[in-house]
C-alpha cells in the first residue's frame, strides 16, 4: 500500500493494482483496523474508509499496529482500531461498503505490514518470516509485576524462555490459546474480581503443554503465529468457567513459566526474621499491658512504613508476631483435621471442607472466595470424588449426583485422604488409572476447574 499521484494505491500478487483517490466526496479518508470474533477463530484486518466511513477496501489478516498507525499518520489518514464484541457487530459494520469496493481476500491472506519512514508506503504481503520476540506488556493481574518470558520462532519450533528462572523450553504447538478469566478475591473485607490473563501453547488434542501468564499484546500475538500458519483461539471473552475448565487440561510434560523471580530469604535473614518475631511478642505484650491495644497497632503502622522505606519488608513479622504462632498452628490444625478425614489438600489450598454436612466448600486459596456446591444425588449437586493418574499426570474430579465431572482440581491428591473424606461425608469414590482417551473425554466434560 502506497501513495502515488493523488491515490492510495494497493499492490495486489496477481493483480492489477488497486487505486483509491485520496481528493473528492469518495476519497480514502481513514484506516481501521479491527478484529472480528467469528465461532471459526477470530479474524484480523484492516479496512480503507471513506468520509462516509463506508468500506473502500476490505483486507483480512493481522498486521503489527504501529505500522499501520504510522502509516495513517505519514499519509494523513485517520486511525481507528476497532475490536467488534460479536460477529454480529463486526459483519454490520463491515458490510457497510462503498459502492466501489474492493477485497485482497482472494488474493491470498496479506498479515505483514512493513513500513519505511524513508518512502511512504505499508506493503502488504504474506507472512513468510518472523524474525525477533514477543513479550507480554503488563502482568497477569492489574498491578503485578511484568513477566520477563519472551516468545521466539526457531525454525518451526517455539521457544518460549523464562530469563528469571533460567528456563528455555522448545515446543512443537498446535495452537494457542489466548485467554482471560476472572477471579474472586477478598481485598480489605470486600469481594472484588480480578481478571487474569495469559498465553497458554496447545498440542494437536486442545491438551496445555505450557502456561504462560502475563498480558500479551493481542496484535503482536496474532502476527507471531500468522508467521507460522498457527491459530490462535481468542478466549478473551470467553465464560470464566470455560477459560479455567480449558487451562486445567495439561499435557504430560505440562510447565508454567510465570517470568518472575521468587523470592528467597537466606539462612541469615531467616534467623534474623525469627528472632525479631519473638521479640516482637515480648514488645507487644508490654505495649498492649501498658497502653492498650489501639497503642500496639499505632506501633506497628509506624513499624511498617518505615519497613517500607528502608526496603526490608521480611522484618514486618516484628510488628506482626503473632504471625509466629498463628501460622505454625494453623497448618498443625489442618493436618490433624485431614488424618481425620474433615479436610482434603494443603492448607495454602485449594483444598475441600464440608459445612453443615450439606455443603462442599472449595477453598482456592489465600483471599480468595470459597466455592460451594451443595451435597446430593441430583444432576446440579455435588454426588463424589474421583482421584486419576494419566501418565506423569494426576488430579481430583468432583462428580455429580450422576457421575459427570463438575470441578477439575489437577495436582497430586492422596487417594487414601480423598477416600477417607469421601467416607466421612458419605460421597462416592473412585481411584483410576485413566488411558488417553479417558483423559481427554474428562477433562473436556468438566464445567469448571482450577488451572
Amino acid at each position: 500500500m502506497r501513495v502515488d499521484d493523488g491515490c492510495l494505491v494497493v499492490d495486489v500478487p496477481g493483480r492489477h493494482p488497486i487505486r483509491l483517490p485520496l481528493t473528492g466526496e469518495e476519497r480514502a479518508a481513514g484506516l481501521v483496523l479491527y478484529r472480528l470474533p467469528r465461532e471459526s477463530g477470530v479474524v484480523y484486518g484492516i479496512t480503507v474508509r471513506d468520509t462516509a466511513g463506508r468500506v473502500v477496501l476490505d483486507s483480512p489478516g493481522a498486521r503489527h499496529r504501529h505500522l499501520v498507525e504510522e502509516f495513517a499518520e505519514d499519509t494523513g489518514l485517520t486511525f481507528e482500531y476497532r475490536g467488534y464484541a460479536t460477529e454480529f457487530e463486526g459483519r454490520a459494520d463491515l458490510e457497510n461498503r462503498a459502492p466501489r469496493w474492493h477485497t485482497t481476500e482472494h488474493a491470498g491472506l496479506p498479515v505483514r505490514g512493513d513500513h519505511s519512514p524513508g518512502k511512504v508506503a505499508l506493503r502488504l504481503r504474506p507472512y513468510d518470516e518472523v524474525s525477533g520476540e514477543i513479550r507480554p506488556r503488563e502482568g497477569a493481574l492489574e498491578g503485578t509485576p511484568c513477566p520477563a518470558t519472551a516468545l521466539s520462532w526457531d525454525g518451526p519450533t517455539l521457544v518460549a524462555k523464562d530469563p528469571a528462572a533460567g528456563r528455555s523450553l522448545r515446543l512443537a504447538p498446535a495452537s494457542l490459546y489466548h485467554y482471560r478469566y476472572e477471579r474472586r478475591v477478598i481485598v480489605s473485607g470486600k469481594e472484588e474480581r480480578r481478571s487474569l490473563t495469559g498465553l497458554a501453547v496447545l498440542d494437536a488434542d486442545g491438551l496445555v503443554l505450557a502456561d504462560l501468564p502475563g498480558d500479551w499484546p493481542v496484535h503482536e500475538v496474532a502476527v507471531f503465529a500468522a508467521g507460522r500458519k498457527l491459530p490462535v483461539h481468542d478466549a478473551l471473552k470467553t465464560s470464566s468457567k470455560g477459560v479455567r475448565a480449558a487451562l486445567s487440561r495439561r499435557a504430560p510434560g505440562w510447565t508454567r513459566l510465570a517470568g518472575l523471580e521468587v523470592p528467597r530469604m537466606s539462612r541469615a535473614k531467616k534467623a534474623v526474621a525469627a528472632g525479631a518475631g519473638v521479640a516482637g511478642l515480648f514488645v507487644m505484650a508490654y505495649v498492649v499491658t501498658a497502653g492498650g491495644w489501639l497503642a500496639w497497632r499505632g506501633v506497628s503502622a509506624l513499624g511498617g512504613m518505615m519497613l517500607d522505606l528502608l526496603d526490608a519488608k521480611w522484618l514486618a513479622v516484628f510488628f506482626a508476631p503473632l504471625v509466629v504462632v498463628f501460622k505454625p498452628a494453623r497448618q498443625a490444625w489442618h493436618t490433624w483435621r485431614t488424618r481425620r478425614g474433615a479436610a482434603l489438600g494443603p492448607p495454602g489450598g485449594p483444598y475441600l471442607s464440608v459445612r453443615g454436612g450439606t455443603t462442599l466448600r472449595v477453598r482456592l486459596g489465600p483471599r480468595m472466595v470459597p466455592d460451594d456446591m451443595e451435597i446430593g444425588p441430583e444432576s446440579r449437586c455435588v454426588g463424589g470424588l474421583m482421584t486419576y493418574r494419566h501418565e506423569r499426570l494426576s488430579g481430583l474430579f468432583v462428580m455429580d449426583g450422576v457421575g459427570r465431572p463438575v470441578r477439575h482440581l489437577p495436582g497430586p491428591w492422596p487417594a487414601e485422604e480423598a477416600h477417607r473424606f469421601a467416607t466421612r461425608y458419605g460421597l462416592g469414590f473412585e481411584a483410576r488409572t485413566l488411558g488417553r482417551e479417558e483423559y481427554l473425554d474428562l477433562t473436556a466434560r468438566a464445567r469448571d476447574a482450577v488451572p
